[in-house]
């Protein structure tokens, strides 16, 4: 590390928080880590208290509106749309100026993450049809984008940048089924009061934009009035987030050629100002000239990637996270091979694990040869089976589904093990066939 001549004894400590913090795979790691401290937790002589500290109730009072739910209900309906606004901010950039922007970018992940939706629906519907536990078919179906990343990092810079943009696409194709998954059939009875006022809330956003608001307190205080409404409404209440990301604007206040003159101008009399004092501190002026450089950086930027920049972290570092340790901790005992053989969990494995490598490669290969999508450049056929095995790491949504599933406790325990197990299964498996095909090359 080659350290600023004059950084702070306290920069100095924090370097290495913050090279973790900028990794791509540091989101991954600590999901592992936290769902292992949650399987810990609930295996330990103190389990009564990792499920009590889930279920203890938590109000909130505004004005005539009471809200009270336990602690597990607010992470999975609150923080968890913040988690689904993140999401569809993802979707809609890739829509506009990413790898879904066109028919021709978006052929092969869409093929692939088609494919990757149905067959592991298909096995998990095989072995739980006409049974309480069929509403789980959407289990299999998700990816766990932040898992997978991880898994990439751990084989460093020889994984083709071509690979890692299928692999993203495809995850941002796979999140766009998830919540229509969860929009359409994992919805309670529907109150159409609250539904009209979430439509009026949503037109208001729509009209906001078209306006020129670029205020982000303006949209954040209008989204949390509509996710008050979607609560309330039966619709879960994470699709208010991903609705709410789809009004954000996508235009700056100010072009390019403004910025760029603008900033110049800005240095050049910053450097006058030295004349004044070096130090911007006890220097007024080049006080000011800061002040104005951070206001112009401020409106180049979009609204979209301002909100997506400032809740990225978040989500990645704390949100997620605390999602998988409320969510995670499944008690492992005696009954673990009943567990694992039970219907559930065996279309939950065998849907991540086997659904989703013979979906993405198989509708990818056909996708290819039937001249409807091009194959990534420079990215061999072992490689793209490998990421589709990697794929069947589900984990968030697959828990997240499962939760919206299943009213039964003990199913929801057996899932969970179904979960834990193919997405293990998938991340070591496809891990060591990428492995194997990079160092064939």
């Amino acid at each position: 590390m080659k350290n600023n001549p004059r950084s702070t004894p306290i920069e100095k400590l924090t370097y290495p928080i913050q090279e973790f913090l900028h990794k791509e795979a540091s989101g991954g790691i600590l999901l592992i880590l936290f769902t292992i401290v949650a399987l810990v937790w609930a295996n330990s002589p103190f389990a009564e208290s990792y499920h009590n500290l889930w279920h203890t109730n938590v109000s909130i009072n505004i004005g005539q509106i009471e809200l009270e739910h336990s602690l597990h209900h607010w992470i999975n309906d609150g923080l968890m749309v913040i988690f689904f606004f993140v999401v569809g901010l993802e979707i809609k950039r890739e829509l506009l100026a990413g790898e879904l922007s066109s028919i021709k970018k978006a052929s092969l992940p869409i093929a692939a993450a088609l494919g990757g939706m149905i067959f592991p629906a298909l096995i998990y519907t095989i072995f739980n049809l006409g049974k309480e536990s069929a509403s789980g078919w959407g289990i299999p179906m998700a990816t766990d984008i932040a898992f997978v990343v991880g898994v990439l990092a751990l084989l460093g810079k020889r994984v083709p940048l071509a690979l890692k943009i299928f692999i993203l696409a495809l995850a941002i194709v796979d999140d766009i089924g998830a919540v229509l998954v969860i929009a359409i059939f994992y919805t309670s009875q529907i109150s159409f009061t609250s539904l009209m006022i979430a439509a009026g809330l949503i037109i208001l956003l729509i009209i906001m934009n078209k306006l020129g608001v670029r205020n982000l307190l303006i949209y954040s205080i209008v989204g949390i009035v509509l996710w008050l409404a979607f609560l309330k409404s039966g619709v879960h209440a994470t699709v208010a987030g991903v609705l709410l990301a789809f009004t954000i604007p996508t235009s700056s206040r100010i072009n390019t050629k403004y910025f760029t003159d603008k900033i110049n101008s800005l240095v050049k009399d910053f450097d006058k100002a030295g004349e004044h004092g070096d130090n911007v501190l006890t220097n007024e002026e080049r006080l000011s000239i800061v002040d104005q450089i951070e206001i112009n950086c401020e409106k180049i930027l979009t609204p979209l990637q301002r909100f997506e920049h400032g809740l990225h972290p978040w989500v990645s570092f704390f949100i997620m996270p605390v999602f998988a340790l409320a969510n995670a901790g499944v008690t492992i005992g005696a009954g673990i091979t009943s567990a694992l053989t039970n219907p559930v969990s065996l279309g939950i494995i065998l849907g991540l694990f086997l659904g989703k490598q013979i979906g993405v490669f198989s509708f990818s290969y056909f996708a290819v040869k039937l001249k409807l999508a091009d194959a990534p450049e420079g990215v061999s056929w072992k490689k793209i089976y490998a990421a589709s095995i990697l794929a069947g790491i589900g984990f968030t949504m697959s828990l997240f589904i499962a939760n919206l599933a299943f009213a039964s406790p003990e199913l929801l325990d057996i899932a969970k093990v179904g979960i834990l197990s193919g997405s293990l299964i998938s991340g070591i498996v496809g891990f060591l066939i990428l492995k194997f095909a990079l160092n064939k090359k």
